[in-house]
């Protein structure tokens, strides 16, 4: 007996969905739901919190299916409906604090002595230690696209407030980078000696 797997197309999980058809709304959590999470961790540091943003994220995708028109990418779509759950829930649930103040930095980094390989995820979780201001401007203007314009209307704040958050964002990352390269020539001369 041979068994055939059925994969549904976007569109087939698309009209499934519209019908309220449980099956096909599991097969589009399912295929979404890990790229999904993903964007929702970034935002909300809490693995638990991010799953109680992915969730509530795809009730209201379920729910306002039929706002989809069928232009554009259905999966940016979905993200679009994601990023926007995981601001709420900021919004909502955190004391938001768009100015955060950085500490003096010891010393200017060298960027000319820096490694230069840094993998994905040494950088994701980089981003994750960024206060919550400047992770929520950073993630939407540098990973998720959106014009500082866009950023200023979804957070509330004027667009040249997230171009300096953008920028302190990207002075923080410089910051734990030149860290991040001190620490492992440290750790080289270490070894070494």
């Amino acid at each position: 007996m041979e068994f055939k797997i059925y994969r549904a197309t976007e569109e087939e999980l698309l009209k499934g969905c519209k019908k309220r058809d449980h099956h096909a709304q599991k097969r589009l959590y399912d295929t979404f739901s890990p790229k999904m999470y993903a964007i929702c961790y970034r935002y909300v540091k809490d693995s638990m919190e991010a799953e109680d943003v992915l969730v509530t994220a795809f009730t209201k995708i379920f729910e306002r299916i039929d706002q989809f028109k069928n232009e554009g990418s259905f999966e940016g779509w979905i993200r679009r409906v994601v990023v926007n759950e995981a601001l709420t829930y900021l919004r909502r649930n955190r004391s938001m604090y768009l100015e955060t103040e950085l500490e003096a930095a010891d010393r200017e980094p060298d960027y000319t002595s820096m490694s230069d390989h840094l993998e994905a995820e040494d950088l994701m979780n980089m981003i994750q230690e960024l206060p919550v201001g400047y992770r929520m401007v950073f993630n939407l203007y540098a990973i998720d696209g959106y014009s500082h314009k866009e950023i200023a209307e979804q957070l509330d704040i004027s667009e040249n407030t997230s171009k300096s958050q953008l920028s302190r964002a990207r002075t923080y990352l410089q910051r734990l980078l030149a860290e991040r390269d001190w620490t492992t020539q440290q750790q080289r001369h270490d070894t070494t000696t």
